[in-house]
């Protein structure tokens, strides 16, 4: 078993890891980290995601900034603003026994103007949404000529979310001699449009398989009902599991909405994170479950991109998701860092179908729920 130290970590980084209690690598980090401080080629990692990605391109790239120069020197693009702010906290983390390299994070729903103060000061290391980076490019607030290492976390995401020009745009923006590090669950087309137009043709690909990541920790089950039970059925699994927390996700905002009021009715303890909420209600219920101050959240699948919260034991796929990506998103939120969780889909006969072509497309087996 490989450590942070074989791999080429410095000391400061490996303290400030410990102190999180992180010893050992994941396979996308022992497989990763080496190959980016080499500094001579791009690099194509296909993870799942609770793996630990962020490490694997956040470690080598605090590690090779030059934390004297006040430059942006790293970028990191990534699908939401929850994900954004997740990746950002936790490159501060990293460095706490280092030599302090600034990292700030940008992302839409929130002022402009108070993160363009923000950037007045020297950074480094920027994680971005592509749209919000976009909107800072316009205004030349950001200057992306210095940028060596840049970084697409999630980058299937940000694909299906309409990024795909903005992305395109961002990486015309940086000059030839930069490395880019592409990460991403699944690989439709638009990834090998980006991997053939920007990454060098020598590109290291590496690919963790399943059974290495989060799934075999995750049981998958279905449950058949008819639509106007779902609700019924969902009460009945809660109450079943009622000292246990999870997720539960709908297709739509409305949906998202209705549900959540229903399941308040019944005094349960829980609150919904969707699209049309302010920054400010999406941080304060965020708060509220990672606290634990609530133990169920309603989500949209858009809504719910970058969400990490630790410990939980299930998923419920109150509605199917619109598209199989968002399977593998939406289940990768409990059975993390080696912990066991479920993921549960509520079917209608006609939907049965769905789930064994999810189960075959994503190698799972999928059994009926007892």
């Amino acid at each position: 078993m490989s450590t942070f130290s074989t791999l080429g970590i410095n000391n400061g980084l490996i303290k400030g890891l410990s102190e999180l209690g992180i010893f050992e690598p994941t396979e996308i980090q022992e497989r990763a980290i080496p190959e980016l401080l080499k500094l001579d080629n791009d690099f194509v990692g296909q993870a799942q995601t609770g793996t630990g990605k962020t490490a694997a391109f956040g470690l080598p790239m605090l590690q090779l900034v030059n934390s004297n120069s006040d430059k942006v020197q790293g970028l990191i693009l990534a699908p939401t603003r929850e994900l954004c702010q997740q990746i950002a906290k936790q490159l501060f983390k990293f460095t706490k026994y280092s030599d302090k390299v600034f990292v700030e994070s940008v992302y839409g729903g929130a002022p402009i103007g108070d993160q363009m103060k923000r950037l007045e000061r020297p950074t480094q290391i920027i994680v971005a949404t592509p749209g919000r980076l976009i909107d800072l490019l316009n205004k030349k607030v950001i200057s992306l000529a210095h940028v060596r290492f840049v970084a697409l976390d999630e980058a299937d995401e940000m694909l299906s979310m309409g990024f795909k020009d903005d992305m395109f745009r961002i990486l015309d923006e940086i000059g030839e001699s930069r490395n880019i590090w592409l990460f991403s669950a699944t690989m439709p087309d638009g990834i090998h449009q980006i991997i053939k137009k920007f990454l060098k043709p020598e590109a290291l690909r590496v690919q963790v398989s399943r059974s290495a990541g989060v799934n075999e920790n995750i049981t998958h089950e279905y449950l058949i009902c008819k639509s106007s039970d779902k609700t019924h059925e969902l009460l009945h699994f809660l109450a079943y599991h009622q000292d246990q927390r999870g997720m539960i996700f709908c297709q739509t905002k409305k949906a998202a909405q209705v549900l959540t009021k229903k399941l308040k009715a019944k005094n349960l303890s829980v609150d919904v994170i969707e699209g049309d909420m302010g920054q400010r209600d999406r941080d304060k219920v965020m708060r509220m479950f990672k606290s634990g101050k609530i133990d169920l959240l309603v989500a949209t699948d858009i809504a719910a991109r970058g969400i990490d919260v630790k410990h939980l034991n299930f998923v419920v796929h109150y509605q199917l998701p619109q598209q199989i990506e968002y399977y593998t998103h939406r289940s990768g939120r409990t059975g993390r860092a080696g912990e066991k969780g479920s993921s549960v889909l509520l079917v209608t006969e006609k939907e049965k179908e769905k789930v064994f072509e999810l189960a075959k497309t994503l190698k799972f087996k999928a059994r009926p729920l007892n």
